[in-house]
């Protein structure tokens, strides 16, 4: 909503809306504000401009603008305080749908993205007003979510397969979502952890010290939330093998094993494949590429992360895969399935929407 004049009303009166607002206007025994709003009806209904009107009162412009939409709007019950509680809306819904149509089309000159206050510089509109308006309709323009589209050839296929297997699991088999997650950093801080208080947070240095790494390979049985997981230096296609041999070593040997994974080269190397190929009661399945999400070991590594390494302090190697396997041991303990309930069609929907969203913005 540009910043300007007030806006002016234009005022018609009947000759006994004129004889009521003559009479409040004289009056000694109703409140001086009462009348005075009467004089600034009565001024506008005669033509004066709001500007002489304000003058002659001693009012602001706006003052004038805002009874005479109020008399329009109500009569002469709208020269009256409104009760506790119930004050006169600043904005219309049309000025207000403006402004939120300028939030959602456009972005300041010299910034990517709207702050309450750039926009309420930009609009003359008080911040706590546009804070107000942005909360009430969900609108975050300091916000972003990042996405990626699959380019997979055989994404329908792969989706309906491995959220099939989540949704009616065979029978007398075992679903293991495998996956590796890489490069997990030893780090300890610099300074000790100041603990959490009353009235404060838990204080953590930003400077560390690096004290190597390890790789997290990590199986999740969705039937029952368990995870077969080892630490390893690496995560060439030697650890890759040395783990699925681990996985056969902990599951029953009547069951069949299905396991879900990503595309990472690892998990195609040929010695991979000769060593699946040898054992028929394992089944893999290939997420499609860049779907990882579909993986639900993609969720147990962020639970492990934000309980265990995250926020962790270690001196060396050694204590974070101690750290590790402590954790993996106490959430098997009381492990329960993650609840999938998303189905294919309602995926294939999903990313059909945002598909169609991405052409609609196409430049």
């Amino acid at each position: 909503m540009p910043a300007g004049r007030p806006k002016s009303y234009a005022v018609t009166l009947s000759d006994e809306q004129r004889s009521q607002l003559e009479s409040f206007a004289r009056s000694r025994s109703l409140p001086h504000a009462l009348a005075r709003r009467a004089k600034i009806i009565l001024m506008a209904a005669d033509g004066m401009a709001n500007s002489a009107i304000a003058a002659k009162l001693e009012v602001s412009n706006p003052t004038i603008a805002d009874w005479c939409r109020r008399y329009i709007a109500n009569g002469i019950d709208g020269l009256y305080d409104l009760p506790p509680g119930h004050r006169q809306r600043t904005y219309e819904d049309d000025d207000v749908a403006q402004l939120m149509q300028l939030a959602l089309d456009q972005r300041p000159r010299n910034a990517t993205h709207w702050s309450t206050r750039t926009f309420a510089h930009e609009t003359q509109v008080s911040k706590s007003t546009v804070h107000r308006y942005f909360t009430l309709f969900g609108i975050q323009p300091h916000r972003t979510r990042t996405f990626t589209l699959s380019n997979d050839p055989f994404f329908v296929e792969k989706v309906r397969d491995i959220v099939g297997l989540y949704l009616n699991p065979p029978d007398n088999a075992l679903v293991l979502c495998v996956d590796e997650k890489t490069q997990i950093q030893a780090l300890e801080r610099s300074q000790p952890i100041l603990p959490l208080g009353l009235g404060y947070i838990e204080g953590v240095t930003h400077d560390y010290f690096r004290h190597g790494t390890t790789t997290l390979f990590a199986a999740l049985d969705i039937a029952t939330g368990t995870v077969i997981s080892q630490c390893k230096p690496r995560h060439r296609h030697q650890e890759f093998l040395a783990f699925l041999r681990h996985i056969e070593a902990n599951v029953p040997t009547a069951l069949d094993v299905h396991v879900v994974m990503d595309n990472y080269a690892t998990h195609k190397h040929a010695k991979v494949r000769a060593w699946f190929a040898q054992r028929p009661r394992f089944h893999v399945h290939f997420t499609p590429t860049y779907a990882s999400w579909l993986n639900q070991v993609e969720r147990w590594f962020g639970i492990i992360s934000q309980r265990a390494i995250k926020r962790g302090t270690f001196r060396n190697v050694k204590q974070l895969i101690d750290r590790i396997q402590q954790f993996v041991g106490q959430y098997n303990a009381q492990s329960t399935p993650f609840a999938w309930t998303a189905t294919a069609d309602s995926i294939l929907q999903k990313l059909a929407r945002l598909s169609k969203l991405l052409r609609g913005t196409a430049h």
